[in-house]
């Protein structure tokens, strides 16, 4: 048996009720992720960490992800709510909200839209606050990609990365806000998944991950749209060294898949890098 059909077993006692449907959901970096339809009706989210290097970890990632959707419970976040969790094998059963995916969308009141959801997650407190965030542009990644049609500023940006980062107000972060982990109904969102990250940090820096998404799929005014409607709603202030590292997270670890593979995306990563650069 698979860990998947193990997992999916699993599901089926913690409902108490068999598992009549499920379809796999927009595949993961890091988890299979399977809708469930129970035969008393009910519907639920399956989460498997089963890829690596994510799956080494599986103990933390699903054990984080369950305690935060249990903190936001009584948030106006609107989060899966986590219904049991096996961290040893990397399963985490939880609630299937409505809406799907939608990451072509970037008109004005969409992004109006994400910067609500954004600001609701940041006026977050609970207690323990989580941990504190980790950055994604390990010094093994200080590589100037092949692609780059301007190393002269990606060397410039290792060097910035290696020196002290700005002081902050701690934050709760969701840490992977972006187009991909949030669900739509209608004009509104209806979902923000994927919690496994969630971390205490610079809320700029959400608003980075979110904006170099946006970026690398619509254009850097896209981005800047983002983060000048989070700024007017929030009064927080653009703060660059943090999209300069949110965008040398995006280069590959040494070893692994790259992120961005599309040529167009690649000149659109280093367009960000340009930009946030020029802001430091």
């Amino acid at each position: 048996m698979t860990a998947a059909a193990e997992a999916v077993a699993w599901a089926e006692r913690c409902v108490g009720s068999p598992v009549l449907d499920r379809r796999a959901m927009t595949e993961g970096r890091t988890s299979t992720l399977l809708a469930l339809r129970h035969a008393d009706g009910t519907d639920s989210v399956l989460r498997v960490v089963d890829r690596e290097p994510w799956a080494s970890h599986r103990v933390g990632l699903t054990t984080r992800e369950r305690e935060v959707q249990l903190q936001l419970a009584d948030t106006s976040v609107p989060a899966p709510r986590s219904l049991a969790l096996d961290a040893q094998a990397g399963a985490h059963l939880m609630t299937l909200l409505p809406g799907r995916v939608d990451p072509a969308r970037a008109d004005d009141a969409s992004l109006h839209e994400l910067v609500r959801t954004l600001v609701a997650v940041h006026e977050v407190r609970v207690d323990p606050p989580p941990r504190t965030y980790e950055s994604w542009e390990w010094l093994a990644k200080h590589t100037v990609p092949v692609w780059a049609e301007r190393p002269d500023v990606w060397r410039d940006a290792f060097a910035l990365l290696r020196t002290e980062p700005p002081a902050y107000e701690p934050t709760f972060l969701h840490r992977d806000f972006q187009p991909w982990n949030v669900l739509w109904d209608g004009d509104r969102v209806s979902g923000v998944v994927d919690w496994v990250e969630t971390s205490t940090g610079p809320a700029w820096l959400d608003v980075a991950h979110c904006a170099t998404n946006l970026a690398v799929l619509h254009g850097l005014e896209r981005a800047h749209a983002f983060a000048a409607a989070y700024t007017a709603l929030t009064g927080r202030r653009r703060e660059p060294h943090w999209e300069v590292m949110d965008t040398v997270g995006f280069l590959p670890r040494p070893g692994g898949d790259a992120w961005v593979t599309d040529p167009n995306e690649q000149r659109r990563v280093e367009a960000r890098l340009v930009d946030a650069m020029a802001a430091v």
